[in-house]
């Protein structure tokens, strides 16, 4: 099914430049999809560091099992990802899958299996045909460069309509380095760790503990601030590779660099809402007044996947009862009688009752963009979180009623 580029999409991908240590190459390997790459080969420099945030799912897939052992091991010499098949709830099958692939890579490439990290996304349940995988891996080999970003990142998407990518750059002691990532996403975004798949590489120097403490911080107000429909995929996937080719010093302070990672974090999390399937609308939710940070986004979440609240958004009808009761909902301390909310920065409800005098004409006309800021204070204490989503359209059921025909 071929879609039409999200119309929250931004106007150009970004120019993300030549990383020092990192060469990758993508191909068309036919695993699902005709006329189109979906195998990305990426290979990393000796002593590049790595670090991950994967999702906590009990059904998680067999890639998600390979990458997490990897990442306990510090160092990563490639990466392989597939598009059009998830390689989830394969059994014993998916993990030997997995195996075969990582071999395949490590014997090209003079690695062991374990510094091979390996991610699938697409349809969950079918048996991967890895040798697909393994039959184009020369050829990428012999394809490697440092260059097209903008290949790499079409390579791993599925039923996005554009690809993601970010750039940023930091001084690490005195030397600049340059952060680079890509991500595919756009349905089945719930995360409880990071999205769907998203890979991040530096130039720079850093230890993988280092590497592991910023990414599992960087996480918390980024990719887990995101939702498009309340789904938390089998594949979820982030990890971050630093080839420490930038030559920074080691010991220097990372506080810049940390910065620049959560942009690049935030950045790519964002784009992954503006591609929710089938979404007209992009929604940032701000909850304030709560018990603390942990039950402002429980409740920033809770209005945030509302069907009714993000359905009503969808036909630019401002009906801010239907966030009164998710706050409600949301399992968290709220008061009634101190609960404020603002849509568009026009106060509509305060002290438990609707605004006197309430004119719902901005409201509406606010509504009638394609950016909604929705502000919600529960009068308890001073947590405070934001949370990003899209609203739900008729093309979210299109998109997902024929995913598999």
């Amino acid at each position: 099914m071929s879609l039409a580029i999200s119309p929250l999409a931004p106007a150009t991908f970004p120019l993300l430049p030549p990383l020092a240590g990192v060469r990758f190459a993508s191909t068309s390997a036919g695993i699902r999809y005709r006329g189109r790459t979906d195998v990305l080969l990426v290979v990393l420099d000796p002593s590049t560091t790595v670090a991950g945030v994967l999702t906590t799912s009990k059904t998680r897939s067999a890639p998600v099992e390979w990458c997490v052992a990897g990442v306990r091991g510090g160092s990563a010499r490639a990466l392989v990802v597939n598009a059009g098949n998830a390689n989830a709830f394969t059994g014993r099958r998916g993990e030997e899958s997995v195996q075969r692939t990582a071999a395949a890579a490590a014997a090209l490439l003079g690695c062991a299996p374990s510094e091979v990290f390996v991610s699938s996304t697409g349809t969950i349940g079918e048996f991967l045909p890895d040798h697909k995988i393994t039959d184009a891996l020369p050829a990428a080999v012999d394809a490697l460069s440092g260059e097209d970003w903008l290949a790499a990142a079409r390579a791993i998407m599925t039923t996005d309509t554009f690809p993601k990518g970010a750039t940023r750059q930091a001084q690490i002691g005195g030397v600049t380095v340059t952060i680079n990532g890509i991500a595919k996403g756009s349905g089945m975004i719930a995360p409880d760790m990071a999205t769907m798949l998203a890979y991040v590489f530096t130039d720079a120097a850093i230890p993988a503990e280092a590497l592991q403490r910023m990414l599992s911080d960087g996480v918390q107000t980024t990719f887990n601030a995101i939702t498009v429909d309340g789904d938390t995929s089998t594949s979820d996937t982030l990890l971050l590779f630093a080839t420490g080719q930038a030559g920074n010093p080691r010991d220097a302070d990372l506080a810049e660099f940390e910065t620049a990672l959560h942009e690049v974090l935030k950045d790519l999390a964002l784009q992954v809402v503006r591609d929710g399937e089938g979404a007209s609308k992009f929604i940032a939710i701000t909850v304030t007044g709560a018990e603390s940070h942990r039950a402002a986004r429980a409740i920033g979440l809770t209005i945030a996947n509302s069907p009714l609240v993000k359905t009503a958004i969808a036909g630019e009808d401002a009906n801010w009862g239907r966030i009164v009761a998710a706050v409600g909902r949301a399992g968290e301390k709220a008061d009634r009688d101190w609960l404020s909310i603002r849509i568009g920065g026009v106060p509509v409800a305060a002290h438990g009752l609707a605004v006197p005098d309430y004119d719902e004409t901005p409201v509406v006309a606010h509504m009638k963009g394609q950016n909604i800021v929705i502000e919600v204070d529960v009068g308890i204490a001073s947590g405070r979180f934001t949370v990003w989503t899209c609203d739900l359209t008729h093309g979210y059921i299109d998109i997902n009623g024929s995913y598999r025909t």
